[in-house]
């Protein structure tokens, strides 16, 4: 990344601007803008986070703003309320408050004396799902906004379920939330009412994992906010970016393809991080993108955006598993319009014999049981953290499910969009879950996989109204894998994995499930071959590094462990971040966090999660600290949860807080 130093104006910064909401509440901002903005009144870039500007995310904002800024903009990072340095209380995330919060914040920046009157939003992840929701709700102000790593559909594509089933980040996911909100606020910037603040938020925080269990369908609670539900009321122009190696690839396409203000979609080959430092590498000139898109329509500038494809699309070189990967081999490829009418569809049947045959196939029925612990190898369901997070060699998993293979291919197959499996099955308990891989099978026999999906069989009608299993009834269900851009070689084969669980990505059913598949198809979405990019991007660009001092160097794990005598077997993850100091003031923050995800491969009922978040901030001789607790288990009917926070002030206890919550399983 080549690091820029001199922009066309230069940069001041505020690091504390108080910006009150209309019921009081004073939220926390920092801002970069043109020294000059005054005399010549810039756009604003507001992105609204609960992730701490003092130092959760000051490495890439450090990176981002003040290129922004000194190309003209005025960037407002702010701490939405009960986080950072800002005054309230949190209560959920994607809230209506938030919401309000965010565009009364636009309003104020519209009206400052440096601002031109209009304003892009901007974020990944948490801001990138608020940059659609304040979109849909259209404030006058908000002109354009670009979101990653994102989605429109909240219950479908977010980390709490998936083909409506649990996933198991409800709990990871919110047990991170749990340690963030709970952090105290600096001293430096709030004053001698830092305690006093601290202490309302831990009596006050959310115990968001039981909050988000107690919606187990498709309910109310899930279409607040997810844009799908009215993708026209979106004026603003938008920018949709993701990564296969994300969570959150599926809504790009979503986006492109329903919104009527002008959009675009890009997605490469990134984990759940910005663009311009991502990996897998290539990492693209994202600021550079990002300002033809900011400039066109926050400055009228002709920069050429709408002329550009509506998707650019990374297509990946098939690789040999790895839990990790510095860089993926493959090449850019573009689309005019999306859905593009160049892809089209090769239908694959399920055949005896384990094969997977061109066209349709004849099965006699076929058992699939698979014990508790397949999935072990399916690496993060959200690669975040930059450790060893991916899918690994899937052998494994692909020994515990039934497979279908093809013979080895006599020419490759660009797959480039979402496969979907269809299969004539029924299962023997009224609670029920299939799991479906599509590998690419090397002539080594290791096995890589491409993409994935799951299905709660109670949800084979739809998420909103689940109902029970008949046992033996013949189910004819279908299953949209995740969306993919990945190139298999001939002479490689196509495995498709079936299997009646997948942990710990998700929560097993309550019972052990026998599948009996009498039928199934393939659908791949494949592309016409082509050599070269098609598209191409500057290579990445971003201002000063955040200047920091190293306290404790960071690291992290993750290990299977298999007690011979119990026969548990137990994912353990630890993410260790160590401790790093703001050389400018002096603030230093760190953190730990572990993870342990247990299981009896014959009994879904000995599920167990449980975490374990440090988080420490100090400067001089003030020094605070959190420790944050949750774990999850599961009877026949019921989860139960429980949760701790601990505070403290130096070595001494300053608070307490314990969580219990028990949840009816809601065909689950």
């Amino acid at each position: 990344m080549k690091t820029i130093t001199q922009f066309p104006r230069i940069i001041v910064e505020n690091p504390d601007v108080g910006i009150e909401m209309p019921d009081g509440c004073v939220l926390s901002a920092r801002i970069w803008l043109p020294q000059d903005a005054e005399k010549d009144p810039v756009p604003v870039i507001l992105e609204h986070l609960p992730y701490r500007k003092r130092d959760g995310t000051t490495a890439r904002d450090s990176l981002t703003h003040p290129y922004f800024a000194g190309h003209g903009y005025a960037c407002i990072r702010v701490d939405m309320r009960g986080n950072g340095d800002s005054e309230g209380l949190m209560e959920d995330e994607y809230t209506e408050q938030e919401q309000a919060d965010a565009i009364a914040v636009i309003e104020w920046a519209a009206a400052q004396p440096w601002c031109n009157g209009r304003v892009g939003m901007m974020g990944i992840s948490w801001g990138g799902f608020n940059s659609l929701q304040v979109a849909a709700k259209n404030p006058p102000a908000l002109k354009a906004i670009i979101t990653l790593c994102s989605t429109d559909d909240r219950y479908a594509d977010d980390i709490h379920y998936k083909g409506g089933l649990l996933l198991n980040e409800n709990l990871g996911w919110g047990s991170t939330m749990l340690s963030y909100s709970s952090r105290s606020p600096d001293p430096a910037i709030v004053g001698e009412n830092w305690k006093a603040m601290w202490l309302d938020r831990l009596e006050n925080e959310p115990f968001l994992p039981a909050v988000w269990l107690r919606h187990q369908r498709r309910d109310a609670y899930w279409r607040r906010g997810s844009v799908c539900e009215d993708f026209p009321a979106i004026r603003a122009a938008t920018l949709a970016v993701g990564g296969w190696g994300d969570a959150y690839k599926n809504a790009v396409s979503r986006l492109v393809a329903g919104i009527e203000a002008p959009v675009k979609g890009i997605v490469g080959p990134w984990i759940h991080k910005y663009p311009h430092f991502a990996v897998p590498k290539p990492a693209i000139g994202f600021l550079q993108e990002a300002l033809r898109w900011w400039d066109r329509w926050l400055k009228d500038k002709d920069t050429g955006v709408e002329a550009d494809p509506a998707m650019r699309l990374y297509l990946m070189d098939s690789a040999p598993p790895k839990d990790w990967y510095e860089e993926r081999a493959g090449r850019w490829i573009a689309e005019a319009v999306w859905p593009s009418e160049a892809i089209g569809q090769t239908t694959f049947g399920l055949a005896d014999g384990g094969r997977l045959v061109e066209g349709r196939g004849a099965l006699a029925p076929l058992a699939v049981a698979s014990p508790q612990d397949c999935g072990m190898d399916g690496g993060e369901y959200c690669a975040i953290w930059l450790g060893p997070e991916m899918p690994g060699d899937q052998r494994a998993d692909d020994a515990k499910s039934t497979c279908f293979d093809t013979a080895p291919l006599t020419a490759s197959i660009d797959i480039v969009g979402a496969p979907v499996a269809a299969f004539a099955l029924s299962a023997d308990r009224p609670a029920a879950m299939v799991a479906v891989r599509l590998c690419d099978v090397h002539p080594d026999g290791s096995s890589t996989r491409i993409t994935y999906g799951v299905l709660n069989l109670c949800h084979r009608d739809g998420h909103e109204t689940p109902k029970a299993v008949v046992p033996g009834e013949a189910m004819r269900i279908r299953i949209q894998l995740d969306d993919i851009a990945y190139q298999v070689p001939a002479g490689h084969r196509l495995r498709l994995a079936v299997s009646s669980t997948y942990w710990p990505l998700v929560w097993p059913s309550p019972e052990p499930v026998t599948l009996t598949l009498s039928g199934g198809a393939l659908a791949l979405p494949e592309r016409p071959a082509g050599s070269g990019d098609e598209s191409t991007f500057p290579e990445p660009e971003a201002a000063r590094p955040w200047n920091t001092q190293t306290v404790r160097k960071p690291s992290n794990s993750r290990t299977v462990e298999r007690d011979d005598k119990t026969g548990l077997v137990t994912l353990a993850i630890v993410d260790d971040f160590g401790e790093i100091r703001d050389a400018d003031h002096g603030l230093i923050n760190g953190g730990v966090a572990r993870e342990r995800w247990t299981i009896d491969p014959g009994d879904p009922l000995s599920a167990r999660g449980l975490t374990h978040w440090t988080s420490t901030l100090s400067r001089d001789d003030w020094s605070v600290r959190t420790e944050t607790f949750t774990a999850m288990r599961s009877d026949a009917t019921t989860f139960h949860l429980s949760g701790r926070i601990e505070a403290y002030e130096g070595e001494t206890l300053v608070f307490a807080r314990d969580f219990r919550e028990e949840v009816p399983r809601d065909h689950i």
